[in-house]
């Protein structure tokens, strides 16, 4: 009875879902993201790639890669939590059990398909596909395989818009020419430690023993990794309650003694985890550092900041200021940074995704002013006309703002040009779009 596991990715959701519900962005180049001077790509189309723009880039850096009929707007993620949550409970009626990673990608385990034949796994992924673009308008690329892993890497092979059912069987040489990066829980530094063994692929990481596995990559990971490679996961797909927080931790090398070596691992350690806070939507409260000395002894401290935030600048600041000297701890082997208390931005235009500062910024603490009254208008807002109805704002200034009216099921819309202080024209819920 062979077990079949699914893994769902929405394509380039953030941006997908702003193409979808302002329909005049449909083929452009769309991106996601802060707009102030430290913003980041926070979602960005496929036809926006193919400029060289990825998420996580500086903003900045994006602008100047972005071709002329390109558009930045603010996140809005009160749209693409509602949108995940009517993807969602389309699978959810042939999957009762998710095991939901972030807004827009999930494992699943299908009851109908135990024992199914590839043909038969391939008309199902097909079918949910395709019901997924007719029921919500967004596009979902799916991974099917023996276990999570071979999932969720066959769903990245099969990107964009595709679907890709690797066959029971072969899972080892579907895996065995991939960089060792392509699988969980290898990062950077497990990727180092292995090249210096000459293992870069997970076909050599599978032909390893399973002692110099263990003594490369450490006990239970080295193992586990090792088996992973060669295709065997049996790890169970398990709804998961909602994410409560988001971490990153390394363990170093060799020990680290002094304080400006730990701020700036600390602060690279803080970037990893707000990647991970944004690819979950969240903003989160509460700072938590983790610092475990030679002797194994571990140390936390926590820090809670004025507001929800996703402010890089603000967050990493906050756990430097959270950390101990090693010239009063002792050496250190391992850091980690956690943000918890997290909850959904529901004032999206407050927040603004934030890029890396260098070390030596001085970052202020000052809460974000308050929101700019109705009759100032930035691109990307969304707005509500008494005779025009639901439509955002495609540009602003010199006293006038240009509307484009238009939502989810109304094809693209007529644009209008109004007084920048029209009484007429009020703030609207970015959710009105979804109708």
């Amino acid at each position: 009875m062979g077990r079949w596991v699914i893994h769902l990715d929405l394509d380039a959701f953030y941006a997908s879902a702003e193409q979808l519900t302002r329909p005049t962005l449909a083929g452009r180049p769309v991106l996601v993201g802060g707009l102030g001077p430290r913003g980041v790509v926070a979602g960005a189309s496929y036809e926006s790639r193919a400029f060289g723009i990825k998420s996580a880039m500086p903003m900045a850096q994006a602008r100047r890669l972005l071709p002329a009929n390109g558009v930045i707007v603010p996140p809005r993620f009160r749209v693409y939590e509602r949108l995940s949550q009517e993807v969602f409970a389309v699978v959810t009626e042939v999957a009762p059990v998710l095991e939901k990673i972030s807004l827009d990608e999930s494992f699943a385990e299908p009851p109908s398909l135990i024992g199914a034949s590839f043909d038969a796994v391939t008309e199902f992924c097909a079918a949910l596909r395709a019901r997924i673009r007719a029921e919500t308008g967004l596009v979902a690329s799916i991974g099917a395989g023996n276990g999570k892993q071979i999932a969720k890497i066959a769903s990245d092979e099969a990107k964009p818009d595709g679907l890709l059912v690797v066959p029971q069987g072969t899972e080892r040489a579907f895996l065995a020419p991939l960089p060792v990066r392509a699988l969980w829980g290898i990062g950077p530094v497990a990727e180092g430690k292995l090249r210096f063994i000459g293992v870069q692929t997970l076909g050599q990481l599978a032909a390893l023993s399973e002692q110099d596995a263990v003594a490369t990559l450490g006990g239970v990971v080295g193992r586990d990794l090792r088996r992973l490679a060669t295709g065997a996961d049996d790890r169970p797909v398990a709804g998961r309650a909602e994410t409560k927080q988001v971490s990153a931790e390394t363990t170093f090398d060799t020990d680290i003694k002094d304080l400006p070596m730990l701020k700036a691992e600390v602060r690279r350690i803080a970037v990893g985890a707000h990647q991970r806070l944004l690819k979950a939507g969240r903003v989160a409260r509460t700072v938590v550092i983790k610092l475990r000395h030679t002797d194994m002894h571990t140390v936390t401290r926590s820090e809670t900041i004025s507001a929800p935030t996703d402010d890089l600048a603000e967050l990493a600041a906050t756990a430097e200021r959270l950390l101990i000297d090693p010239a009063e701890f002792g050496g250190i082997r391992l850091a980690g940074v956690a943000y918890s208390g997290l909850s959904v931005p529901h004032q999206d235009a407050l927040f603004t995704l934030a890029a890396p500062s260098a070390p030596s910024t001085v970052v202020s603490t000052v809460p974000a002013p308050a929101a700019a009254p109705p009759s100032e208008w930035r691109q990307g807002d969304d707005v509500v006309h008494e005779e025009f109805g639901t439509g955002w704002v495609q540009g602003a200034g010199h006293g006038r703002v240009t509307v484009r009216f238009e939502h989810r099921s109304s094809g693209p819309g007529i644009a209008r040009t109004f007084p920048q202080s029209d009484p007429a024209l009020t703030r609207g819920d970015p959710r009105d779009c979804l109708r």
